[in-house]
């Protein structure tokens, strides 16, 4: 994201208007939002929180490529603040038919939606949205191509935060697909802004990002290099959709020995490291299917933040609606 699209996620106020990349949130935002999301956590079996930071607004959702949990959480996120909440199915949508992207966000607008939650399979649409929506408008980042997913780093580095508080003396391994993964991209943002003391990328070389793309990170082609003493190990999904055809990509078999996070490959990390993925999973590709119901995985536990970051930010974007 250029600097340009950085300052287009405030307002003149300073305050958080779009989330389009967690690029340019500091470390003090993203701690608030952190803690607030944490309040709207409840126990098993309790009734789940609720407000009325968006009573009487109306939130979009505009998925224009697939998605279970970004969707959901979004959509429980907003009726859980007392949102009127609309989800626009990418199957049957106008611009699937050829309607243009603006011209869909002014129909939305005539509408009185006022927050869009975007999610595209094209670099930049959520920030092309925000240059162009009324000024009363938020947009939300909910999946970019492979650029960003922002709502995601935020749910991961709460789950990390959970187990271990300590970032600065911690070791996280993101293993798998990085060259391809939004939330790769993410959640090295969110873990660099928050001092994480040391960040690994993990992946075949075919699948290995530029250098560039993750300052700071230490990127490795060997697991048990990439694994050896690790706190956390967040495992990706193989993209599918975006490889294509690419050289150098293992198959299936060898790829789970080389570089799936197994129980055999956890013994490289630290005993109470914890596992992570995004979903959703392929299991017995990237991660072992008993890794990831077994005791040291807290996979259920990112869903449900899931749920309470994508409050915590839609509270936000309510209160500055309310100018509050």
């Amino acid at each position: 994201m250029d600097q340009d699209d950085n300052q287009l996620q405030f307002d003149a106020q300073g305050n958080l208007r779009h989330l389009l990349s967690l690029q340019g949130i500091d470390r003090s935002l993203l701690t608030e939002i952190l803690n607030d999301a944490e309040s709207y956590l409840t126990e098993p079996g309790a009734p789940p929180a609720r407000g009325t930071s968006l009573a009487g607004r109306t939130v979009g959702n505009l998925f224009f490529e697939p998605s279970t949990r970004t969707r959901a959480s979004f959509d429980l996120a907003g009726r859980r603040l007392g949102a009127d909440v609309l989800n626009l199915d990418v199957n049957t949508s106008s611009r699937k038919k050829g309607e243009s992207i603006l011209d869909t966000i002014y129909t939305l607008e005539a509408m009185h939606v006022d927050v869009m939650v975007v999610r595209d399979a094209s670099d930049g649409v959520p920030a092309y949205i925000a240059r162009n929506v009324k000024d009363h408008v938020s947009v939300l980042n909910a999946g970019e191509s492979d650029v960003s997913h922002p709502t995601q780093g935020l749910l991961d580095v709460l789950t990390i935060r959970q187990h271990n508080p300590d970032f600065a003396n911690m070791a996280v391994a993101i293993v798998g697909d990085i060259q391809h993964s939004r939330v790769a991209t993410s959640a090295s943002q969110a873990l660099q802004t928050l001092g994480v003391g040391e960040l690994r990328l993990i992946s075949p070389p075919a699948l290995a990002p530029d250098a560039e793309r993750f300052p700071g990170a230490r990127i490795v082609d060997n697991i048990a290099a990439g694994l050896k003493d690790a706190d956390v190990v967040i495992a990706l999904r193989i993209q599918r959709e975006r490889i294509g055809n690419l050289d150098g990509v293992p198959g299936i078999d060898e790829y789970f020995s080389n570089f799936g996070v197994s129980t055999e490959n956890m013994k490289h990390a630290k005993p109470n490291a914890i596992v992570m993925h995004p979903g959703p999973m392929n299991r017995g590709i990237e991660i072992e299917g008993a890794l990831a119901d077994g005791p040291r995985s807290v996979i259920t536990q990112q869903v449900t933040n899931g749920v309470a970051v994508r409050m915590a930010v839609l509270k936000r974007i309510g209160k500055r609606m309310s100018g509050q």
